[in-house]
């Protein structure tokens, strides 16, 4: 066995009994990114130096035992739209192309202190706006288990770093979905915590009532692992929640006895691939033997998430992005005549079409005449889709269903219409309007053999029960 076959818990017990270096395991993840990032460009930057100096740090502080967590001396990619300080941090968009940030975000912080090694930061959509990795402006990123196709976004970078063996886990970040579908897609497991479980200090926002960063590894281990690393209250992040049940670990245990798991059967329907129906079904038959009562209900509402998402999602985003502005940081245009014109030009030059397209949809959805008919109507669909995920989990300990209607489609093919690439998020972006966690692990594959992603979905702060559930059918069908 390879350092680079080793999960993240693993490699970490070997680098603890002195089996590996932590040097040994940075080598073979730079040498593996030398090999393959080519074919699949999943980082926006390597940072070699900064690893290989880390690595003889993280060495000494291990041999003198003053760390020694389950992440100690594992190298980790970070999404690029998460400050980290003295390292380029773009969000993929040519607007941030120079932009070095003074501190790290609270997440990487966390992970620091535990002794984790950053290889670099990973390709995304541009400010997290896609759901392939496309819209980036540093070029698409490929799906490692089919370079024709797309890894799934906006995470997708960190997916696909994950999936190609370019790092042990990484960081990403999901307002709509973006950590659970490119998962998906790119056959590894992907995490979105409960909202305000990881602090969002030092997240570039997208939809700042939505966005929550979460981990991407390689079993559900590795996931109950970092999150319980990165889960901390901060006073820095007025969202952030003070927790005492983030011992997450403590739910890797495979025992579903009992456990009400309930399939909507909106999720079910029109639109879902039947190869993807019925490995998720079939998932839901590896859980009912191991003693797990499934039944399939009614969870309403489906329908109306997208257009209720795009809508808060879009306003949000026109508010977070208007600091880009060729001021005080990031691109400015060369040639400008006044404030407004250099205003202007900077903005059309530095962002992409996706990010035009929302930031205009945002602005007129929050415009005099608009605000009523469509924010303020979303605002309360949201509320109506948490009411009624409440009703369905005072019956329900999980709810299971697909994490996408399809595999991962061919490259270029979401693009050219935008409105199917949104209505591919329609299984995943209820859980961000509801803040609730989500869990995303490999089920099974397609005729094509591209991966098929099973997403168990749990009530507020109540991530134990799916990490149980994915726990055991990890366990199941190894």
């Amino acid at each position: 066995m390879g350092i680079l076959d080793f999960t993240a818990v693993e490699l970490a017990e070997k680098i603890k009994s002195k089996e590996v270096s932590v040097r040994e395991a940075v080598d073979a993840v730079l040498e593996q990114i030398d090999k393959t990032e080519e074919n699949y460009n999943c980082y926006v930057t390597v940072d070699r130096e900064g690893a290989i100096k880390k690595a003889e740090e993280v060495q000494k502080k291990i041999d003198a035992g003053e760390i020694d967590g389950p992440l100690a001396g594992v190298p980790v990619a970070i999404k690029d739209n998460m400050c980290t300080e003295g390292l380029l941090t773009t969000c993929s968009s040519k607007i941030l192309g120079n932009f070095i940030p003074t501190f790290s975000s609270e997440a990487v912080l966390n992970l620091e202190k535990a002794g984790a090694v950053i290889i670099g930061k990973t390709n995304m959509d541009e400010f997290a706006m896609g759901s392939t990795t496309e819209t980036s402006a540093y070029g698409v990123t490929r799906n490692p288990r089919n370079p024709e196709h797309v890894p799934g976004g906006s995470s997708g970078g960190s997916a696909a770093a994950v999936a190609a063996n370019e790092c042990f886990y990484a960081l990403g970040s999901d307002t709509g979905g973006s950590i659970r579908q490119p998962a998906g897609y790119c056959g590894v497991v992907g995490m979105k915590p409960t909202y305000s479980t990881v602090s969002r200090y030092g997240l570039i926002a997208y939809g700042s009532s939505l966005d929550q960063i979460g981990p991407l590894s390689k079993d559900v281990r590795d996931c109950a692992t970092i999150l319980e690393v990165i889960a901390s209250h901060d006073p820095k992040d007025s969202t952030s929640v003070k927790r005492d049940d983030t011992d997450f670990t403590s739910a890797l245990v495979e025992d579903v006895k009992g456990m009400k798991i309930g399939i909507p059967k909106d999720y079910l329907g029109e639109g879902l691939d039947p190869e993807v129906r019925d490995a998720v079904l079939k998932a839901a038959e590896v859980l009912k033997d191991k003693g797990a009562i499934i039944e399939e209900f009614d969870l309403g509402l489906v329908e109306y998430a997208i257009p209720a998402y795009y809508t808060i999602a879009a306003a949000e985003a026109s508010s977070n992005l208007e600091r880009f502005d060729g001021i005080k940081y990031g691109y400015r245009t060369e040639e400008f005549t006044d404030l407004h014109n250099m205003y202007k030009k900077t903005r059309s030059e530095g962002f992409g079409p996706e990010v035009k397209r929302r930031i205009m949809l945002g602005s007129f959805v929050l415009s005099s005449g608009y605000y009523d008919a469509y924010y303020l109507k979303a605002l309360r669909v949201k509320a109506l889709i948490k009411k009624a995920f409440d009703d369905a989990f005072a019956k329900y300990d999980v709810i299971l269903g697909p994490v996408a209607p399809t595999t991962a489609p061919k490259l270029g093919e979401s693009l050219s219409d935008p409105i199917k690439m949104y209505l591919g998020d329609i299984y995943t972006i209820s859980l961000n309007l509801a803040g609730l966690p989500g869990i995303c692990l490999p089920c099974g594959e397609d005729s094509n053999g591209l991966p098929i992603g099973l997403q168990l979905i749990g009530d507020c702060f109540k991530e134990k029960n799916i990490i149980r559930a994915a726990f055991t059918y990890e366990q199941s069908v190894k």
